[in-house]
């Protein structure tokens, strides 16, 4: 692909404020439309960031010949309507994660990708962090020898409001989705999909899980043990453990900065990789390479991989009893 990588947005939210400011931050990518259901937030988003195309439709978004491919940034419950409106369009998509609700739509979507021989990424930032590429360095160089656990958190203390999207089961709402993909997402990076899924969750008044803490048993007999929580703060840190050492990411793990390396009989190593910009760039990044050199997904954050995921999800809430109304 020559030129520059043209993007649509494809949902005006506030997490496509941070994409399209790492975007600009890039040199060979560029935001030249953006889609809402309403034309006044298209026009208002777009005038914010210089946008030239703005469309009062998603139908109108994807049908736009200047654009390359579209970010999808709608809430979790409209991710699998509005790549696969993408993809029937002939446009790459590059989807907000959780990817879609649960692994049926997946499925749909990753087929309808395969078929029509385009591009399709799930945007799980944090993977494409230079500290988190350094993580993945490390343990494939033996750096700590074989995985034998990873821990993480990710939680935060959120008002509850049951009509708000981290709450409503209309909107996919709960911890699970909205900020326990992340570990669960970072476990599977290190270790793979895993044989045994094991969680307990407690639920707020409007059905959905607002603490969850979830352990993973694999064939290797390596362990993870991870937590999730809208309504409790936790120390946002991970730990891979392996037999000769071990790897702490430190506060913000899911936006590395700052690494401990471990190893048995040697001094600590401090590793300090800052990212740049809104860290949203890194992931566009990914997706112009991949572009570029005629990929249909990325080794990064490979398609199956997401896929298995979704369905390690979907244990869990069935555990716990969660069923969404759209499901």
């Amino acid at each position: 692909m020559a030129g520059n990588i043209r993007w649509g947005i494809l949902g005006p939210g506030s997490i496509a404020n941070k994409f399209v400011q790492g975007v600009q931050f890039l040199t060979d990518s560029e935001v030249v439309a953006v889609g809402s259901r309403d034309l006044g937030r298209a026009n208002e988003f777009a005038g914010k960031y210089g946008i030239p195309n703005r469309h009062g439709s998603y139908e109108a978004l994807v049908a736009d010949p200047d654009v390359d491919i579209v970010y999808v940034a709608t809430p979790h419950p409209m991710h699998k309507d509005g790549c696969l409106l993408a993809l029937n369009a002939g446009k790459p998509v590059l989807c907000e994660k959780p990817f879609t609700i649960n692994a049926k739509e997946a499925e749909e979507v990753i087929r309808a990708a395969r078929e029509r021989k385009l591009f399709l990424m799930e945007a799980m930032w944090s993977r494409y962090f230079p500290a988190m590429a350094k993580v993945r360095e490390l343990i494939e160089s033996g750096a700590i020898g074989e995985v034998r656990m990873v821990q993480a958190d990710f939680g935060f203390r959120g008002s509850y409001d049951p009509n708000g999207r981290l709450f409503d089961p209309e909107l996919g709402g709960g911890a699970l989705l909205d900020v326990g993909v992340y570990v669960i997402s970072f476990s599977s990076m290190i270790l793979g999909e895993p044989e045994r899924v094991s969680g307990m969750a407690t639920l707020c008044e409007s059905g959905v899980d607002e603490q969850a803490v979830m352990t993973f048993a694999y064939k290797s007999g390596a362990l993870t043990v991870l937590s999730t929580a809208v309504r409790t703060n936790s120390a946002h840190e991970a730990r891979i453990l392996g037999t000769n050492g071990r790897i702490a990411i430190h506060s913000h793990w899911w936006t590395p900065v700052r690494l401990t390396v471990t190893r048995d009989g040697k001094d600590d190593e401090e590793i300090t990789l800052p990212f740049e910009s809104t860290g949203f760039n890194y992931e566009a990044a990914e997706v112009a390479r991949c572009l570029r050199e005629g990929k249909l997904e990325s080794d990064v954050m490979p398609l199956d991989e997401t896929l298995s995921i979704m369905r390690t999800m979907d244990t869990l809430r069935a555990q716990w009893g969660i069923k969404y109304p759209m499901e």
